[in-house]
């Protein structure tokens, strides 16, 4: 089969159906079959809310595998950038390093989801005989993408097991982070999961859930079409708290939520908190065939331990009434392991055309994957799981 490689300067220009035949049909093994970030329906309300574009740091040049007769048959969801904010996966010190040797480390390329630290498939490619050369024409398009633009590198950041093998195969340079995950191990009830823990801390997790609720909070899960506007308003003024007490400027926009809420409302769970009449705080996740993904949460009271409860316990809740495998409650938290969220690896793959910056990284990657397994191993064993012999 012939192959052309083109390049889509946003969504707009690709059949929905299409894409997302690609998009949501790469999971397997222990992958989210559906992993809602990587839909048409997502990206491109990322796109027409102006959250990503020319302006903000973030264009988008996707990457696109096409049969002769046009039919989509691979994609990779990447943009320019102008920046390295947004990403998760830091590489400020290689810029400025660079940019010290008269370099230029901007514009790169970033294979992701904007603003997202999930794992999920980067190179969008349907399982099929031709699947390995149409990911062979990603990396190629990709990389001659960067040769065109001058860029200086290509970075694909959360990606799923088949990407990075296929993308290390093609000599990127492999990372490895950092996260904590809760599994479900097949529990009937909340009351289930805690009854696997340890009891000092079974007991722990009853007093915050009791401390969080105090003064009359009722919590509710809100999704599909009982989500509204006002729920949407009520969101964006706790999302917007606290991005502006964290990092200044938040990513996301009043006009994304409802682009959302019109496209995937079915796929978005609102957990809502409520006293004396109204919406003091929530939490934004989005839900996968198998997994519970955590996104963003904001308050505007502060009242003790609301936050593990609105983001951690109410998840682990839903997750055992949908029969979900696994809740991912986004990146960084060494906190989550007292919850019983356990340390998770996640990689990235990094294709860097200068020869003696690509050898520097190399070398900070070798030592960073170490101490990243060692950390992990360490965690692994202070989690809060109860030992045979103990009640």
């Amino acid at each position: 089969m012939t192959f052309q490689v083109k390049i889509a300067q946003g969504l707009k220009a690709v059949s929905p159906a299409a894409w997302d035949a690609c998009a949501l049909r790469t999971g397997s093994g222990d992958d989210d079959p559906f992993n809602p970030f990587v839909s048409h329906a997502f990206l491109s309300a990322l796109e027409e809310s102006g959250c990503v574009g020319p302006k903000t740091g973030w264009a988008p040049v996707h990457v696109l595998v096409e049969a002769q007769d046009g039919e989509l048959l691979g994609a990779a969801p990447c943009y320019v950038k102008s920046h390295s904010m947004g990403e998760y996966v830091f590489d400020h010190s290689w810029a400025d390093a660079y940019e010290r040797a008269g370099g230029h480390y901007y514009p790169k390329l970033q294979v992701a989801v904007p603003f997202t630290p999930v794992t999920g498939p980067r190179l969008l490619v349907p399982d099929g005989v031709q699947a390995d050369s149409v990911r062979a024409h990603l990396v190629a398009g990709l990389r001659a993408l960067r040769e065109q633009i001058g860029a200086s590198s290509i970075h694909a950041t959360f990606l799923q097991q088949a990407d990075l093998d296929a993308l290390t195969a093609q000599g990127f340079l492999r990372r490895d982070d950092q996260q904590f995950h809760w599994f479900n191990e097949g529990y009937g009830s909340f009351e289930d999961f805690l009854a696997a823990l340890a009891s000092r801390k079974r007991k722990a997790i009853r007093r915050e859930r009791r401390d969080a609720l105090a003064g009359g909070i009722s919590i509710e899960w809100l999704t599909g079409r009982e989500i509204t506007q006002a729920h949407w308003d009520a969101f964006f003024a706790f999302y917007m708290d606290t991005g502006s007490r964290k990092w200044g400027r938040p990513y996301l926009n009043r006009r994304f939520f409802s682009l959302i809420g019109e496209r995937m409302a079915d796929r978005v769970l609102l957990v809502m908190a409520r006293r004396n009449g109204r919406h003091i705080a929530g939490a934004i996740n989005f839900i996968g065939d198998r997994r519970l993904y955590g996104r963003n949460w904001g308050c505007i009271e502060d009242h003790p331990f609301l936050h593990f409860e609105v983001c951690y316990y109410q998840a682990i809740e839903f997750a055992i009434a949908r029969k979900l495998d696994r809740v991912e409650a986004g990146a960084q938290g060494e906190h989550k392991l007292a919850r019983g969220y356990r340390p998770v690896i996640t990689s990235s793959a990094h294709d860097i055309a200068e020869p003696s910056l690509r050898r520097a990284v190399q070398a900070y990657l070798d030592q960073e994957r170490v101490y990243v397994s060692e950390a992990a191993g360490e965690l692994a064993e202070a989690m809060p799981f109860r030992h045979r012999d103990e009640d």
